[in-house]
């Protein structure tokens, strides 16, 4: 079983920035796939970022694209999002979530709340 470990999340004003870590527990090269997603209560998970594990190539929600960023740490398992300039719409609870052919995995969810 593959656990993911998300940390960073907290309270902040508004264009203020967070940095989210997901702890991977088996090395990325078997997923194929990192991604961070959001929820709010009452509404669908949303894609907010995706990076792949090979390339790296990255993808963004409409929402998020200018403001954060998704990255990766090999060596450490690591996946991250940086977030900058964040608006009181950007309160979620964040999630991330590693993927293959086969395997679908998610974290416990860390939450964000941006608030004056």
């Amino acid at each position: 079983q593959v656990q993911l470990v998300e940390s960073g999340g907290g309270l902040v004003q508004p264009g203020g920035s967070l940095r989210l870590s997901c702890l991977v527990s088996r090395g990325f090269f078997s997923f194929n796939v990192m991604a961070w997603y959001r929820q709010v209560p009452g509404k669908e998970r949303e894609l907010v970022a995706a990076i792949t594990s090979a390339a790296g190539s990255r993808n963004y929600a409409d929402s998020a694209k200018g403001r954060f960023t998704i990255s990766r740490d090999n060596t450490k398992n690591t996946v991250y999002l940086q977030m900058n300039n964040l608006k009181p719409e950007d309160t979620a609870v964040y999630y991330c979530n590693v993927v293959n052919r086969y395997e679908n995995y998610w974290g416990q969810g860390t939450q964000v709340t941006v608030s004056s």
